[in-house]
């Protein structure tokens, strides 16, 4: 049995080495705040980049393959 510190120093310890900075479920539900216009167009343009990024690199990867 741990107690309430040890269990807090054991989790901030695993936290550490997996270089985890934010719960894993904070993305997982959406947000019920008010989010600014600019700040929902930063993400739009953000996702389409991470979109574009990754269809290229599928594409390189296709490519290569069939080299």
């Amino acid at each position: 049995m741990m107690s309430e510190t040890e269990y807090a120093r054991a989790m901030a310890e695993f936290l550490r080495r997996k270089s985890v900075t934010r719960c894993p479920t904070a993305c997982v539900v959406p947000t019920h705040a008010n989010v600014a216009e600019a700040d929902r167009v930063a993400l739009r343009d953000y996702d389409a980049a991470r979109e574009a990024a990754r269809q290229a690199k599928l594409q390189n990867h296709h490519y290569s393959v069939a080299v």
